[in-house]
């Protein structure tokens, strides 16, 4: 939920509590309590001074979170699709508004006579929480953070995780911690703000303010592995006199409730560390002999319902890794430091970040999130996804089908995107239990989004004379026969252009009258000139890669 780049100037503390009283005093014009795009739009490019582009990609990423059902993705989807026109598109995303839930395992319906949770409310925090990447001095001098333990999170190799603060679950817990006052009086009342917009010692928090807060945190009762949302928790009646609740204003003192979560805060069990620490290791890929990379697989229990499991994929090396799993289905998935490997996932995923990784090529299933590329050289991503970010990436090429713009973040070199390739069998089932369609598709469109990204020259569409289709070299059931969606008219006539030589030469051959010796030294002729271009493009080892392993040291299933 939070794009790796450092946020708009704007976008603090401060411009957000305004936003906040202007979103609050203009009620009547669909402000709040449920945000509509036309209000969030003026707030957005008039007071904070965004574009319209990242104003519309804050609000579609937030609404993406809140766990929209795949049907109503489908439906929003083909209403976009059929705007013919800008004004046309803005007319429909202006009936866009919130959906009054947040995602799975977030804010459920609150007891009978409460007022329901209020979007306004955990789109400001979500619109709070992205300050997580904002760029501070003392890092930027010293290279990283002051020696804390609470800051550190190992990453896959053992070291602490400094890069990508998305994964750091230490730095989530450090954030919540050092943030909380700000993102509670975020959420105050305006009578309950002294003149300086700041709480005082007699400040009150709405229950539908501790709802919002439902969108960030989480948690159990003693050692029940039952997960509640923060305001169900608050109701209980044993938290009453610690976090100061009374029935009789539907409040909480803001004090004793500060002081109730920074004494119950703990960094996320389900998260990344803990999978590393204690996950189920799983057999998937080869120890490829004479390198003393070491490849590791490993997963998280699915120990709570409607908490999405977690993959991680580490030091996979010069080998074709296939799988297609109850274990993936839904998954957060992380593929880092994979080097000169070919990696199949075929399973409907949620989310997926691939980092580090040289000379690879990722096959995806859908998912239903985001793929995230940061730090990568020379790898081809084949994916159906609802959204595209890269950071920091030389010489990659994305065959893609989304219905959001790609969004180049800061770094790259030498980007190529491509119209999606493939297919395989159980591809349009897939695609549907995520909620993604063929149309529309901003494959060919991305968004430069960081300062140092304004270069178009950073990225190209792919020629279609360097364009060929991708064949998926495995046996699956399902009723997927061709690529969804089709190609490109000017990519497709490359490929009947290349048929038609094909036949043309079959007919050449056909038709020269060799003899039996011949036609058999004219074929090995062509078999060695067929083997001599597999070995200088790599793809001899692709093709060995697939033959399966010896029996003693076959793939797990899982």
């Amino acid at each position: 939920g939070a794009p790796p780049p450092p946020p708009p100037a704007r976008l603090t503390p401060h411009y957000l509590r305004k936003a906040a009283a202007y979103a609050r005093a203009r009620a009547d014009q669909g402000c709040f309590p449920r945000l509509r795009w036309p209000c969030w739009r003026h707030i957005a490019c008039g007071k904070l001074q965004l574009s319209r582009e990242i104003a519309w990609l804050y609000f579609e990423l937030f609404r993406g979170l809140l766990g929209p059902a795949p049907p109503l993705r489908l439906r929003w989807a083909e209403a976009e699709a059929a705007c013919a026109s800008a004004e046309e598109l803005e007319r429909e995303r202006s009936k866009a508004r919130a959906l009054t839930r947040p995602r799975a395992g977030g804010a459920r319906t609150p007891p009978k006579g409460e007022p329901g949770p209020t979007w306004l409310f955990p789109f400001l925090l979500f619109l709070y929480v992205q300050q997580l990447h904002k760029v501070s001095l003392r890092r930027s001098l010293l290279g990283d953070e002051w020696p804390s333990p609470r800051t550190q999170s190992p990453s896959l190799t053992g070291k602490s995780a400094g890069g990508n603060k998305n994964w750091n679950d230490q730095e989530h817990l450090a954030f919540v911690q050092s943030h909380l006052l700000d993102m509670l009086e975020l959420l105050l009342e305006p009578e309950q703000l002294s003149a300086s917009s700041h709480s005082s010692c007699s400040s009150l928090v709405s229950y539908e303010a501790v709802c919002a807060l439902s969108f960030l945190l989480e948690g159990t009762v003693g050692n029940s592995g039952t997960v509640w949302p923060l305001h169900e928790l608050a109701l209980r009646q044993p938290c009453h006199g610690h976090n100061g609740y009374s029935k009789v204003s539907r409040a909480f003192s803001l004090a004793k409730l500060e002081s109730w979560l920074r004494s119950s805060l703990t960094a996320n069990p389900l998260g990344m560390t803990v999978c590393l620490k204690a996950g189920k290791k799983l057999a998937w890929a080869q120890q490829v002999e004479g390198t003393t990379r070491r490849a590791k697989i490993a997963c998280s229990a699915r120990v709570v319902p409607k908490v999405s499991p977690m993959v991680i994929m580490s030091q996979v090396y010069r080998q074709t890794l296939a799988k297609s799993s109850d274990t993936l289905v839904g998954a957060h998935v992380r593929i880092h430091r994979c080097n000169e490997s070919f990696i199949y996932l075929l399973s409907p995923l949620r989310s997926v970040s691939i980092e580090k990784c040289r000379n690879s090529t990722f096959v995806l299933g859908p998912v239903e999130m985001s793929v995230h590329v940061q730090s990568c050289d020379n790898i081809k991503v084949i994916v159906v996804c609802h959204r595209l970010s890269l950071s920091s990436t030389t010489g990659c090429t994305f065959h893609t089908l989304t219905p959001t713009q790609p969004l180049i973040l800061s770094g790259n070199q030498a980007v190529s995107f491509a119209p999606f390739h493939t297919h395989y069998p159980m591809l349009e089932d897939h695609m549907a239990q995520v909620g993604l369609a063929t149309l529309p598709n901003y494959w060919d469109s991305p968004m430069l989004v960081c300062r140092d990204s304004g270069d178009t020259s950073v990225f190209r569409l792919l020629p279609p004379w360097d364009f060929y289709t991708f064949v998926i070299p495995f046996e699956m059931e399902g009723d997927t026969t061709e690529t969804p969606g089709g190609l490109p008219q000017e990519y497709q006539e490359v490929l009947s252009q290349r048929e038609q030589k094909v036949q043309v030469w079959q007919r050449m051959v056909k038709e020269a009258g060799l003899s039996r010796d011949q036609r058999k030294q004219f074929q090995t002729l062509v078999e060695n000139k067929f083997y001599e271009w597999l070995v200088q493009t790599g793809n001899r080892q692709q093709l060995d890669s697939l033959v399966p392993p010896a029996v003693g040291s076959k793939q797990a299933a899982g």
